[in-house]
């Protein structure tokens, strides 16, 4: 696939750096506004997909690889997991809120919501891992070529 003009080129550029602080904002906030780590994984990945559409596949083929994306699935599913599992080696019961029992906070701060931020950030980086490794695989791999 080939890139597009140069003023998409300078307009992607200057639109994914705010997408990108978005989709952290989302993230970051999503226990107190609508929103979370599905919402900002959209976000953060849309970012990654302008630019592969913006610049083409053949020059984000040199420094996109499939296993980076794979790799921060797998981080994201790891991350959720071990804070799952974190309340069971606390001696409580799976998912326990271990950080709220121990500064519990004062509601509407950002630290307020225990391990939920924590849990949101993990959902986010799944999701942006996943559907843009789904994007690259139906963007980038055209038929018998290995990325």
């Amino acid at each position: 696939m080939k890139g597009m003009t140069l003023i998409v080129k300078q307009i992607s550029q200057l639109m994914v750096p705010s997408i990108f602080l978005l989709g952290i904002y989302v993230i970051l906030h999503g226990h107190l506004t609508p929103g979370g780590g599905f919402a900002g994984g959209i976000l953060i990945a849309g970012c990654f997909v302008l630019l592969v559409l913006a610049y083409g596949s053949d020059e984000v083929k040199s420094e996109v690889r499939k296993w980076r994306a794979s790799f921060s699935e797998s981080l994201g599913i790891f991350m959720f997991w071990f804070l799952a599992v974190l309340g069971l080696v606390q001696g409580s019961y799976f998912f326990y809120n271990i950080i709220a029992k121990i500064n519990p906070g004062h509601p509407g701060q950002l630290f307020s919501a225990g391990i939920i931020p924590l849990c949101n950030m993990a959902i986010g980086i799944e999701v942006a891992g996943a559907l843009f490794a789904i994007f690259i695989t139906l963007a980038v791999l055209k038929a018998g070529e290995k990325l």
